[in-house]
């Protein structure tokens, strides 16, 4: 197992929708650490940059109107293994045809308005950390408690 970090970016339905603790606590019930969160309203530079590799699809256009449409909140998420389990969590991108117990098959239901998004890979997530979080993430391994040791 490798230790990983990972974009998640918490869409404008599932805000609007109330779903930010949801998502948020299962995550952290998996054992994932959020080591960056914003909450935002994405500037459009930053989603079309970040959904560059489609920029010729049909749905473009619609992905950068929607996440460009109201606040996200973006998250970076480490731990063994983060981009797997995340997407794992995540569940199928059609929210109609993911299972129950994910994040999607519980709370979608449809494709475009789908909740979260999630790095397919640890170089995605390199790239997409670095348009999200252009300062970096905390390391933990730095960080102290002195709350703890009093």
């Amino acid at each position: 197992m490798a230790t990983e970090t990972t974009l998640v970016l918490i869409k404008p339905d599932a805000v609007q929708r109330g779903h930010i603790g949801d998502i948020l606590s299962r995550f952290e019930r998996k054992g994932l650490s959020v080591v960056g969160m914003q909450f935002l309203k994405a500037p459009q530079a930053t989603v079309e940059a970040h959904y560059a590799e489609h920029k010729e699809r049909p749905f473009f256009g619609d992905v950068v109107k929607f996440l460009t449409s109201s606040p996200i909140v973006a998250l970076a998420i480490s731990g063994n293994d983060a981009v797997s389990v995340v997407r794992t969590l995540m569940g199928a991108t059609d929210g109609r045809k993911s299972p129950p117990g994910t994040i999607r098959g519980d709370f979608g239901c449809s494709l475009g308005a789908n909740l979260v998004h999630g790095s397919d890979s640890v170089e995605s997530a390199e790239r997409e950390l670095a348009l999200w979080f252009p300062n970096g993430t905390i390391d933990w391994e730095l960080c102290t408690t002195p709350w703890l040791d009093a």
